[in-house]
This record gives structure tokens, C-alpha cells and sequence, in this order.
């Protein structure tokens, strides 16, 4: 199933798409597409789908918020893809590099990302994003992963990087710049992605390809991550992980390629959609 969040900010309706990609509303089934409807109410849609039971939507506004709602926390995966580490200068980790992105960073997969006040380096990201739809405390082994995913979406990890590397301290203070978590359009089921690491993922700067990756190349799996962080925090239902990005950011480059104001990002992953921001200014 893909699911989607469809109106203007704090007015999304939720909607599951039909198989011609028509939204389907199933206001009547939840409140909203949230942990809870990760966790408990995934069926219950399913079998109205199936049924033909849910109605189209009348679409006001077309734009698509983000896919998932009341999120608790997103935990963030850095240098999980070997040409990223290395083109940045970094060796890889012998264990997963975590951090965290606060939800306010979270925003619709087309709405406006905003440059930071004094940015002279703000960068993107595209990377998986694993959407939780179970607990997973103290997982016992990668082999348990996969029946507390609920599903997957676009993510693109915008960092600033003078104030994440330069400024001194932890990560986050380039990293939660508001608007910096562009996600979506769609949260799509696990049972639609069976192999997560065979995913192509793309990134394009006003048409010129910048990043061109697989999710085969990550140094840690997604299935090994989210056993990984369960050793260390309890994921819970809604919970989000930014899984890495492959190689091609703006700080690899040797020409540079950093953001400006006026610029436009696209993004895509193998059957998750598209993405596509402008850049404004804070």
C-alpha cells in the first residue's frame, strides 16, 4: 500500500493510493497516518482496499504534506555508504555513526527549503527513510527487524555543513535547520519493498545529476540498523531512521555545488516517488 497526507499545511487529509494512483480516502478508518495506524491498523485498511470499499478523494489542494504524522523521534545514519565516506575524506565506521533530527525539521516532499540565516554551505541528502510500525527494544538479532518495519519513504537529509563540521560540538546544530527534513510523497508498506537493499536512489540540482546510488552499497544494512539502534534507544511506532546517502554531496566535490536561494532539488527512489524542492531563504 502507499499511503499520503493530501492538502495544505495542517490540513492534511489521509488517503491510501489505488492501484491507478488514485487517493482513497480513509478518514473513516483513522485520524490520521500515525504510529497507531502503523501499528494496529494497517489490516484494517488493507482489507478495505481490497473490498473496494473506500471512496476517492476530492483533491482541493494538490499538494502532498508529509506521509506520516506524530512522529517521536528520527534517528539519523552518517557515512553508511563507502563512496560517501570516502569522498568526504572519512573512513568507514566499524559501527553505525548515530544521530538525531527533531520532527519540527519535517516538512511535505515538494514544500520550500529554506537556506539558513549565514549558510554558506547547506547540502543534500537523499536517503531511504525506515518508517517503525513496532516496538523494538533490545532486539535479539538483525533477523527480528523486519517485523517492526511498516514501510519506507524519501527522506532527503538537508545538513548545513560549515555549522555541523566547522562550528564545533555535535552534528545537530547543522542538521535541524527548520525545514531540513523534506519526506515523502508516500510511505510505502514493507510488503512492497521485499529486499530494501536493492533500491536505486537519485538526486538532481536544477537538472544536473548529482547523486546516482544503490542501497546495496550501504556499510550497514537497513535490517542490521534497526537491530542496531535497538540496542541503544526504544524505537517505537512512527519512529523514523534516515538510513545515509551514497556518494555526490556538495562537501565531496571538488567543484563544490553547495545550495542557493532559487535552486531546485529532485529526488527519487525506486518505488517510493519523487521529490521536489526550491530553496528560499530563511
Amino acid at each position: 500500500m502507499r499511503f499520503a497526507r493530501i492538502g495544505p499545511p495542517g490540513a492534511e487529509r489521509p488517503v491510501v493510493l489505488g492501484d491507478d494512483g488514485t487517493p482513497l480516502d480513509i478518514s473513516r478508518l483513522t485520524d490520521d497516518i500515525d504510529g497507531s495506524l502503523l501499528h494496529t491498523g494497517l489490516d484494517e485498511v488493507r482489507e478495505a482496499l481490497a473490498a473496494g470499499a473506500l471512496d476517492p478523494i476530492e483533491i482541493v489542494s494538490g499538494r502532498y504534506g508529509p506521509p506520516l504524522t506524530g512522529i517521536g523521534k528520527i534517528v539519523c545514519v552518517g557515512l553508511n555508504y563507502a563512496d560517501h565516506a570516502a569522498e568526504t575524506g572519512a573512513t568507514l565506521p566499524t559501527e553505525p555513526v548515530l544521530f538525531l533530527k527533531t520532527p519540527d525539521t519535517v516538512i511535505g516532499p515538494n514544500d520550500e527549503v529554506l537556506i539558513p540565516r549565514g549558510s554558506s554551505r547547506t547540502d543534500y541528502e537523499v536517503e531511504l527513510a525506515v518508517v517503525i510500525g513496532g516496538e523494538a527494544r533490545y532486539l535479539d538479532s538483525p533477523a527480528d527487524a523486519a517485523a517492526v518495519i511498516a514501510g519506507y519513504a524519501i527522506s532527503n537529509d538537508v545538513s548545513e555543513r560549515e555549522f555541523q563540521i566547522d562550528r564545533g560540538g555535535q552534528w545537530d546544530k547543522g542538521k535541524n535547520c527548520e525545514t531540513f527534513n523534506p519526506l515523502g510523497p508516500w510511505l510505502v508498506t514493507s510488503e512492497e519493498i521485499p529486499d530494501p537493499q536493492a533500491l536505486g536512489l537519485r538526486l538532481w540540482v536544477n537538472g544536473e545529476p548529482r547523486q546516482d546510488g544503490t542501497t546495496a552499497n550501504m556499510a550497514f544494512g537497513v535490517h542490521h540498523l534497526v537491530w542496531y539502534i535497538s540496542q541503544f534507544m526504544v524505537l517505537r511506532p512512527g519512529d523514523v531512521i534516515n538510513t545515509g546517502t551514497p556518494a555526490g554531496v556538495a562537501l565531496g566535490r571538488s567543484g563544490g555545488g553547495y545550495l542557493r536561494v532559487g535552486d531546485t532539488i529532485r529526488l527519487e527512489i525506486d518505488g517510493l516517488g519523487v521529490q521536489q524542492q526550491q530553496l528560499g531563504a530563511a
